[in-house]
This record gives structure tokens, sequence and C-alpha cells, in this order.
């Protein structure tokens, strides 16, 4: 709530500049219960209005359904994977790895996870909600 309350929106930073094209303005968040709270959804609707994806809100997300987000199903993963490789030994070195990776994702890697992302829904929409065994590991 701070970083929005001083008028920082996520990824509103050139580091991330790559990501901006997909996310634009829009706030998608995991629905954990201290992310609902009454005064972070205030703060959120003032800031994103119609633009938020939240649990309980116009664009309804349900909360840990880690198959549709694709910070769970891609970006920790690759990054965590590309931050260790370097077998950081400081938390400096382990900031930089993390620095260096993120503003290394690239437009066309985002339009693959988001083109991932359709083929998810279509399964869970014709699965009727379950989950995906079979292509949760592909990317």
């Amino acid at each position: 709530m701070t970083m929005l309350e001083n008028g920082k929106k996520p990824f509103d930073n050139t580091r991330f500049s790559c990501c901006h094209c997909l996310i634009s303005d829009s706030f998608q968040q995991d629905g954990a219960t201290c992310h609902i709270a009454r005064a972070t959804i205030d703060l959120l609707k003032d800031t994103f209005g119609d633009r938020l994806i939240s649990r309980f809100e116009p664009v309804n997300w349900p909360p840990r359904f880690c198959d549709l987000t694709p910070l769970d199903y891609f970006l920790w993963g690759y990054v965590k994977s590309l931050v260790y490789a370097g077998k950081p030994q400081t938390l400096d070195h382990l900031e930089d790895n993390i620095r260096h990776v993120i503003a290394d994702i690239r437009p066309q890697m985002l339009k693959k996870v988001i083109e991932n992302w359709t083929s998810r829904l279509d399964y869970i929409r014709a699965s009727r909600g379950s989950h995906m065994p079979e292509i949760i590991f592909k990317m």
C-alpha cells in the first residue's frame, strides 16, 4: 500500500519497461486475505479503477490458482533458475542477479507466456475448472 500511496505503480520503472506493454495499468493480485482488506481494496480501486483483478471484485480471480497465475507458473521458477545458476555469495550479488534476470526478459518471451496463459484458460474452461497436470510444466 505504501508504494501506491506514494504514487508509485508496480512496474513503473525502466527496468520493467519490457513488461509495460503487456500489463499496462491493470493490477492483479493473489487474493490472499491481507490483500483484500477493505483499505487495500479501496486504494487499489482508486488507483486502477475497473482494471483491478482481485477476489470479490468485478474482475474476480480465485485465490491461490497457480495454474492461471503467470507469476507462479512462469516467473518465479524462471528467475530462480537463472539467479542461482551464478551461485551468488552475497546479498548484493543475489540482488544484482535478480535485477539482471528481470531486465533481460524480452517482449517475445512475455508474449509466449500470455499465449500459454490463454491455452490454460481454454483448458480450464473445457475441463470445468480442474487442474492441468498434462500441461502445467510446458511453456
